[in-house]
């Protein structure tokens, strides 16, 4: 598979992702701590959780497609 398809293939993905880890950095500036927090100690560890539930979240609304 070539990058044109992967990235044909995960458009909607792609932009939940990328928002998802915005939000996750700005999480970790604003309120992250620096011990002792799992997810919010370190912005790589807020970025990607971000990152995940932007996905996540971005996936509810794809429509799916109906044969008929």
């Amino acid at each position: 598979m070539n990058f044109k398809k992967l990235l044909y293939r995960s458009r909607y993905y792609l932009p939940g992702i990328l928002l998802g880890a915005l939000a996750g950095y700005i999480y970790y500036y604003f309120w992250g701590c620096t011990e002792g927090c799992t997810i919010s100690s370190s912005p790589i560890n807020s970025m990607l959780y971000g990152a995940t539930m932007g996905g996540l979240v971005n996936n509810m609304f794809k429509r799916d497609k109906v044969k008929g």
